[in-house]
């Protein structure tokens, strides 16, 4: 069974359609990359998922429970993890507290586990030294490494990372991404849009195409990006 399935998910806001009849399935443990031109519907897709934004048509399921009408507290609850892609950590708290404040209230966890627990992430994470800064002046890395920390502070079954390696150089990139594998070798699912294709293919083994809504392909990345028609939507080049 798959862990995550989306039945035909459409969105409209008036004239403009921003999803149509989206259908896909996220097996347990599996990383699935989305790509797409700016304004194909992807980071929608993910409000779609989480809650943010409700569907007009279609259905959202989580280990084939729907919960398309569930809250966004609901659906974190229940195993769904997010980074976003501008990092809105809590600035005037710590990044220990950050932490805390997702292990607790996203997550559930218990007052007396979750110190162990959130130290336990800083260190997955790379963030152990940093505890005690304010979030709200670290830079561009760190506070990468921070929302997802507090992505995975929630317990998440399925996380969904909203180009999390934009805006970094290829060094620090090249850190994110292995803390990712090691988060994906854990067993957590992974979803991910990307427009760093390099550090998106060092970890996912599929690759969905959105283009205005609509998925136009989904395969192995090789096959997918060799494809004339995701050549000519997605990076311009003429089939």
């Amino acid at each position: 069974m798959a862990i995550l399935s989306l039945r035909d998910v459409s969105k409209r806001f008036g004239a403009l359609t921003v999803a149509e009849a989206v259908s896909f399935d996220l097996a347990p443990g599996e990383a699935l990359g989305i790509i797409g031109p700016n304004g194909a519907g992807k980071s929608t897709l993910f409000n779609l998922i989480t809650g943010n934004l409700r569907p007009d048509k279609g259905s959202v399921s989580l280990d084939g429970r729907d919960i398309t009408a569930e809250t966004p507290m609901q659906r974190c609850a229940s195993g769904i993890g997010r980074s976003f892609q501008i990092p809105q950590p809590f600035g005037h708290l710590s990044v220990y507290e950050n932490l805390l404040v997702a292990a607790r209230f996203g997550g559930g966890i218990s007052a007396a586990e979750a110190p162990d627990y959130c130290m336990d992430l800083l260190r997955r994470t790379g963030l152990a030294a940093l505890a005690d800064r304010q979030a709200g002046g670290l830079p561009l890395l760190n506070r990468k490494r921070l929302e997802l920390a507090r992505a995975m502070a929630t317990r998440p079954r399925v996380i969904l990372l909203d180009e999390i390696a934009g805006g970094l150089t290829d060094a620090e990139c090249g850190e994110l991404v292995a803390t990712i594998r090691d988060i994906h070798a854990e067993g957590t699912a992974i979803l991910w849009i990307e427009h760093v294709l390099h550090a998106l293919t060092a970890v996912v083994t599929r690759l969905m195409v959105l283009n205005f809504g609509r998925v136009l392909m989904i395969g192995v990345p090789d096959q997918v990006m060799a494809a004339p028609e995701v050549r000519e939507i997605y990076l311009g080049i003429e089939a």
